[in-house]
């Protein structure tokens, strides 16, 4: 391995330790510097792959300050510090690192941050060149030759593509961020099918969908007689998992004492059933979030440890309005779709119906376009869709008062009692609601208990 690494930082045992880990990887370490000057001193001389850099450091710089000159010249970097402060956060952030380790340094940790970060920055030129020249969707063939198309031309959906590609071979965790109805689940499920794991499981689950004294129980698992009503030995969604990955939606609803037993699935790749042992898991970690995980960590909600060590490859997702381009094309998708599904015979939409589509903001991003195209498709009497009820924006108080927009309820409310309308209030079975709206009808029940219908 012939990558040249330079280490800033100012404590000499923390220095010295990561120094042992890169040389028994075989890499190239510079001499340690302990202020920006050094450092600069050291790049002037010989310009390294990747700098190893400490947030606080001695002298009237600081790490932050060094940053931005090395990013100015092309180097790429990575934190060393952890600093719970928002603001210094916040400031580093901006710098654009590829990431950041937390002290004490674990070497697998290091090693794999390395691995990502130097790869993902040896590709950065040429990713921008080609996402210039790419005016069609990305086309993201699996090993086994299978095309695995995302609809979307727009830059923002091309990027994520591209890290989807450099990040899907790979072992590390994948952090993915943004707005609900924008597609995590499904970037995540396209990680899965693009790795080695993709002939184990993906175990999908969500944090904020189960109650909070099961979620223990259901990630770890439990032995038989271990608390009351525990009549037998549940095997929990990690062990489940073994051998392929696990996707933790909305991973910021995981209570702090659960962060903890979480973090050692990262740290140690091993859990501990309720009433069991800790036993060795092989299991590959995808997370998502809506929430700004760095609130909810100056907040006292979310452990500092554990964002670090999911925040190793971050993905945002853009929201539906930030990729206009893609609106029209998403539509068209899920109407040859649904259209099929449901048997009918439709050419598309109306000039009129496009441009409501595209003048609309999408709080509900592409999982309310695919509810609202939906709903459209069983309303439709005609060959074209010329009507598509976008939610209406009702004003509150006086000119210039906030808007607020009812959209997802109200449009679930909507699909809902079209799709029982369609199949005769019929619920379970073949040409029920259920396999209709294609979720299971336990599902629907509840939805509609809770919608009122």
């Amino acid at each position: 391995m012939q990558d040249t690494l330079l280490i800033v930082e100012d404590q000499f045992i923390e220095a010295n330790n990561l120094k042992i880990i890169l040389l028994k990887a075989e890499y190239r370490v510079l001499p340690i510097a302990r202020s920006v000057d050094d450092a600069l001193e050291i790049i002037d001389v010989q310009v390294p792959d990747l700098v190893l850099l400490d947030i606080f450091l001695k002298g009237e710089r600081t790490g932050i300050d060094l940053a931005h000159i090395l990013k100015a010249r092309g180097i790429a970097f990575v934190y060393l510090s952890a600093n719970s402060d928002k603001s210094v956060f916040t400031a580093a952030k901006m710098t654009g690192p590829y990431g950041f380790l937390i002290k004490p340094f674990r070497e697998r940790d290091v090693l794999a941050m390395l691995d990502i970060a130097w790869y993902h920055h040896s590709q950065k030129n040429m990713v921008r060149e080609s996402e210039s020249k790419h005016k069609n969707p990305v086309n993201i063939i699996s090993k086994d030759g299978e095309l695995k198309k995302i609809v979307g031309e727009s830059d923002s959906i091309q990027a994520v593509l591209r890290n989807v590609e450099t990040v899907a071979e790979t072992n590390v965790p994948v952090l993915l961020l943004g707005e609900s109805g924008t597609g995590k689940e499904l970037i995540a499920k396209l990680i899965h099918e693009l790795s080695h794991r993709r002939s184990g499981k993906l175990v999908v689950v969500d944090c904020a969908a189960m109650p909070p004294h099961l979620i223990e129980s259901e990630l770890f698992g439990h032995e038989k007689g271990s608390f009351t009503g525990a009549t037998e030995k549940r095997i929990g969604k990690f062990e489940q998992a073994n051998g392929g990955t696990v996707f933790l939606d909305e991973i910021g609803e995981l209570p702090l004492d659960l962060q903890v037993k979480f973090l050692r699935v990262l740290q140690e790749t091993e859990i501990e059933p309720i009433g069991g042992k800790r036993r060795k898991v092989d299991v590959r970690i995808l997370a998502a979030t809506n929430r700004n995980l760095e609130e909810e960590m100056a907040n006292g909600r979310f452990r500092l440890d554990l964002y670090y060590r999911l925040n190793i490859f971050p993905i945002q997702l853009p929201s539906l309005r930030q990729r206009e381009a893609d609106i029209l094309p998403l539509a068209e998708h899920f109407l040859k779709v649904q259209a099929d599904r449901f048997g009918k015979e439709i050419t598309g939409f109306s000039d009129e119906a496009k441009q409501m589509l595209v003048s609309y903001q999408w709080p509900g991003n592409v999982r309310e376009l695919e509810n609202l195209v939906t709903r459209s498709i069983l309303l439709c009497v005609g060959s074209q869709i010329t009507d598509v009820q976008i939610p209406k924006v009702h004003q509150l108080g006086e000119a210039g008062a906030d808007l607020k927009i009812k959209t997802i309820t109200e449009s679930e409310r909507d699909l809902i009692l079209s799709a029982l309308r369609e199949c005769n209030w019929k619920i379970y079975g073949p040409g029920g609601a259920a396999e209709l709206l294609d979720i299971n009808a336990s599902t629907l029940k509840s939805r509609m208990k809770k919608l009122g219908i």
